[in-house]
């Protein structure tokens, strides 16, 4: 194999922190040919001495921005290679030096704190020992505000004529009154809100459970989602399938029964699992539910939740699983992320569809090597195991997968 290969051109200690680490790693060279390929492209640019220049730090950092390892979602050769050889850098530089690279120092703490890498490595201090980050100090990116829109109006609006803009202006006012409020116009805007909230929960009300949250309290009144999305706004529980069967006009799709312990009944749920799972292992199954999302119409059924599964890394031909709740999990549950920002918010009422919520989060739901479903942070990298207060989901046989 082409990465072991590679790893025969390491210097020492590097080979040998290499050759530790990968007894302790689950398919380290990688899952399929294409990954194989990059591990040992990687291994072979350590081996050459390309990787690791303090000039190619910044090309690096821009590299994994959006990653958590160097190829595909899981751990393997090709990252311990790389954290050797930045591993003599990294050990000398500064707090302001590692903060102008967030998104390799967030890798680089993240792959020497796996135990497999931790464990090689303390079998060879002092040589690649325990490098600390004042991460807690890390400046604040400032972001900047949008530039009202009514400016453009008004630029627009000056080329007139006095009549023409007498006209043009009178019809973006009532254009703004009806549709758009100004700003500082609150109380139309709020008021607005509210009805257009009402009329969108309107017709899954029934369905839903009403206003009412799985313990059967009355739930407050839910924040409209309007800033940075984040885990916490998506409302997991569980929940067990009491009825299922094929759909009547789809052969891969299945209608399910599924009660979330809601006062209103079950809820109807339609999953395109027919392909990957036999119907006899879903019956009577407990699952996670994603119950926020806006009820959609899937060939002339509504469905009124989502089902969470577990995807293999190969791809859906490889294998889906649905994701398991705790032992002793009960009907209505609420499923959480770990994390004091996370553990205690309320999820939206429902997610507004234009605002791509769960799309913009769901890239960095995956499972863990103990098979733990979890959040990771693109950002940061922190990882929020997906739990309730029994414990935490899992995918019972996938290491790596996509949750979604």
């Amino acid at each position: 194999m082409a990465a072991q290969a590679s790893i025969a051109k390491l210097h020492s200690p590097l080979k040998e922190l290499l050759t530790g680490a990968l007894t302790d790693i689950t398919a380290a060279f990688g899952r399929t040919e294409k990954d194989q390929v990059e591990v040992a492209e990687w291994v072979e640019n350590v081996a050459s001495g390309t990787v690791g220049r303090p000039e190619d730090l910044k090309d690096l950092d821009t590299q994994l921005v959006p990653r958590t390892y160097l190829v595909s979602n899981y751990l393997t050769a090709a990252d311990v290679a790389v954290y050797g050889a930045l591993h003599p850098v990294f050990s000398q530089l500064q707090s302001a030096q590692y903060y102008s690279h967030p998104a390799l120092t967030r890798y680089f703490d993240h792959i020497q704190s796996r135990p497999a890498v931790r464990k090689a490595a303390e079998g060879l201090a002092p040589a690649f020992s325990l490098v600390t980050f004042d991460l807690e100090s890390t400046p604040k990116v400032e972001r900047k505000a949008d530039a009202p829109k009514e400016k453009k109006k008004t630029a627009k609006l000056t080329t007139e004529t006095p009549a023409e803009s007498s006209k043009v202006l009178g019809k973006e006012i009532k254009k703004a009154v009806a549709a758009e409020p100004t700003p500082g116009v609150e109380g139309a805007q709020a008021g607005k809100a509210q009805k257009k909230e009402k009329k969108e929960k309107k017709p899954a009300a029934a369905n839903e459970g009403g206003k009412k949250d799985a313990g059967g309290k009355k739930a407050a009144a839910e924040p409209e989602g309007n800033g940075e999305p984040v885990p916490s706004m998506i409302d997991l529980r569980v929940g067990r399938i009491v009825d299922i069967k094929v759909h009547p006009d789809a052969d891969g799709l299945y209608v399910e029964q599924i009660d979330f312990g809601e006062e209103s009944g079950p809820r109807t749920v339609v999953s395109g699992l027919v392909k990957y799972i036999p119907i006899e292992q879903l019956r009577d199954k407990f699952l996670v539910g994603v119950c926020n999302l806006k009820p959609a119409n899937m060939r002339g059924v509504k469905s009124f939740a989502m089902v969470l599964c577990a995807t293999h890394p190969d791809g859906k031909e490889a294998g889906i699983e649905v994701v398991q709740p705790p032992p002793k999990s009960k009907v209505g549950d609420r499923v959480f992320f770990e994390g004091s920002e996370y553990e205690n918010a309320t999820p939206l009422s429902q997610l507004n569809p234009k605002k791509k919520i769960f799309e913009t989060i769901q890239p960095g739901f995956t499972t863990l090597e103990t098979k733990e479903a979890a959040w990771v942070n693109p950002v940061t990298k922190t990882v929020h195991r997906i739990r309730s207060t029994e414990g935490v989901c899992v995918a019972p046989s996938f290491v790596g997968a996509s949750l979604s």
